[in-house]
């Protein structure tokens, strides 16, 4: 999958377009593109099964911390979820996704 394809596709479904959020759903079904995964795995019930197989995926550390971020918000584990953000954005401040959960987290409290 293109990247630059996953990007939007993921910008749209931040900015709440119920049409990207749909195909971000479909393409996880059946991707194995780690942003995809845990961006859809953010709006499905099922999402422990979606972040496992994105935690399967992921490759380095960089992936890695945003499924375990991931996870930590729909855990509801808050605290931890903004501090693994904030270390994120820390090398990684251009990481939209990553904002929006600790958006999403701060939301939370």
């Amino acid at each position: 999958m293109d990247p630059s394809s996953t990007d939007r596709l993921i910008r749209r479904f931040i900015a709440g377009d119920r049409t990207a959020t749909e195909a971000l759903i479909e393409r996880a079904r059946a991707g194995d593109d780690p942003a995809t995964l845990v961006a859809a795995a953010l709006v499905v019930p099922a999402w422990q099964g979606v972040l496992a197989r994105a935690a399967q995926v992921a490759e380095g550390a960089r992936e890695r911390q945003i499924v375990a971020l991931a996870a930590a918000f729909r855990r509801g584990e808050i605290d931890r979820a903004l501090v693994l953000a904030r270390d994120h954005l820390a090398e990684h401040p251009e990481s939209l996704l990553v904002a929006h959960i600790a958006a999403a987290s701060v939301r939370r409290t």
